[in-house]
């Protein structure tokens, strides 16, 4: 009779316990919400992730961090206001040192990790070498840095935008610059062999040789990370030529620039948006005093510029350093797409990046059809007592 008694409880807590829950299918047809594990990767616990690929460690650490810093900045004001779409949005590092072999396993893992939008990267070379990965899985990414003209005047990635202008524009300035200011006639144009440094030197030779003012009696590569670059430095020596044209970044520049200065080359160095970088005059020291280098536009009497630079300070006790406030703009054009379009679908977001306006610390900006950033630009900066100044 007790083991009766027993089966026939046990029987009715079964039964209880079954009635008490409604199968999937039917809960959701009476309205309710599903499990936080049913919901799109992109959604997934309420959070809109956002990755942020770039150099986070590595010789090049000074142009990724800054911007891993921004988009720390503008996700946690965005968060603070409620989030964007009633979630939380949730930053997803990924570092790769600048490497295009490495952004490809960077870009793998964004896309594994379900981000719906990608600040970065920041190299040319690394940003080519992954946008494929983000077109197959339809994400826009939006890098602050990677200035190659081809990323967007292809054609090719049609997901890709950038808070920066393109290297033709850049190197435009550089070759009116040493014709029209410096008033040099003979140029060295050298680069670092990679998408970014050669190919802002090849349009700056073929402005030259289009203008037909400047001659260019040296063209060369070098190899990036040789412990020496004296070989160069001679050639350039022997050229006769007045000014040099470096494509590249700060590593090797700071190298070629103290030898230059040593050797007594009388030569104008003249760079990029890559050399453009407190960490360039730190590792060249006085060498690197009266340089030239472009670099987007100053835009320090901006509300917002001083209001991003301010934020920067107070959190991390220190100025923002290269491409800070171009990462800046474009985790708020990401994170103002996405309400604007009221939605994290990629033809929803892009469509809102090209149309929308939003205000930003290099201006009020939009994306044309391209990617390219309306109202962005360059300007000429100098090294002087051991600062960058813009050259009016």
């Amino acid at each position: 009779m007790k083991k009766l008694l027993l089966f026939a409880v046990m029987a009715a807590m079964f039964v209880f316990a079954g009635c008490s829950q409604k199968p999937k299918e039917e809960a959701k047809a009476e309205g309710e919400t599903p499990a936080a594990t049913e919901q799109p990767a992109a959604a997934e616990g309420g959070v809109i992730k956002i990755g942020v690929a770039g150099a986070h460690s590595g010789d090049l650490a000074s142009y990724g961090i800054p911007s891993l810093k921004a988009a720390e900045l503008v996700v946690k004001q965005v968060n603070e206001k409620g989030g964007l779409l009633g979630k939380k949005v949730e930053l997803v590092p990924a570092d790769d040192v600048c490497k295009p072999e490495v952004a490809v396993s960077s870009a793998n893992k964004l896309v594994s990790e379900g981000v719906v939008a990608v600040l970065g990267h920041i190299c040319s070379g690394a940003t080519k070498a992954a946008m494929g990965t983000y077109l197959a899985a339809k994400i826009p990414v939006m890098s602050p840095s990677a200035t190659s003209p081809d990323l967007t005047k292809s054609g090719e990635y049609p997901n890709f935008f950038r808070t920066i202008a393109p290297d033709d524009a850049q190197a435009r300035l550089e070759i009116d610059f040493a014709t029209d200011v410096l008033k040099v006639s003979k140029v060295a144009i050298i680069h670092d062999k990679g998408d970014y440094g050669k190919g802002l030197a090849e349009y700056a030779k073929q402005f030259a040789e289009a203008d037909g003012k400047l001659q260019v009696v040296l063209f060369e590569g070098i190899t990036p990370g040789a412990v020496d670059y004296s070989a160069i430095v001679q050639k350039i020596k022997q050229s006769g030529a007045e000014a040099v044209i470096y494509g590249g970044y700060h590593p090797e520049a700071s190298k070629i620039i103290t030898l230059i200065v040593k050797k007594k080359v009388p030569v104008k160095f003249i760079s990029d948006d890559g050399v453009k970088d407190d960490t360039f005059i730190k590792v060249a020291g006085t060498f690197a005093e009266g340089v030239y280098a472009t670099g987007p536009k100053d835009t320090s009497t901006n509300p917002l510029t001083i209001e991003a630079t301010k934020l920067h300070k107070e959190t991390y006790g220190e100025d923002p350093g290269a491409f800070y406030l171009n990462a800046y703009t474009a985790m708020l054009a990401i994170t103002n797409a996405i309400e604007k379009a009221g939605s994290t679908d990629y033809d929803a977001v892009t469509n809102a990046l090209r149309t929308e306006y939003v205000e930003t610390p290099i201006g009020k900006i939009k994306f044309d059809e391209k990617g390219d950033a309306i109202g962005a630009g360059f300007s000429v900066y100098q090294v002087q007592n051991g600062v960058y100044v813009e050259i009016q």
